[in-house]
């Protein structure tokens, strides 16, 4: 048992992302968006889908 292909692999599952990580992530594309040039009062509004289309395309926000 447990000598097969599936044990031999070795990432045999994927790494769970943590909360603490995503809210990391998540405060540090905040600070990248009020970087940009937008106001933190709109970007506190704003979730975490919507900053990260927002950092598509920073130059459309530079522009704004």
């Amino acid at each position: 048992m447990g000598t097969g292909r599936k044990m031999q692999k070795k990432p045999m599952t994927r790494p769970v992302k943590s909360a603490l990580e995503r809210r990391r992530r998540v405060k540090v594309q905040r600070s990248r968006l009020v970087a940009l040039g937008m106001s933190e009062e709109v970007v506190a509004k704003m979730d975490p889908k919507d900053v990260r289309t927002a950092l598509r395309r920073p130059n459309k926000i530079a522009a704004s």
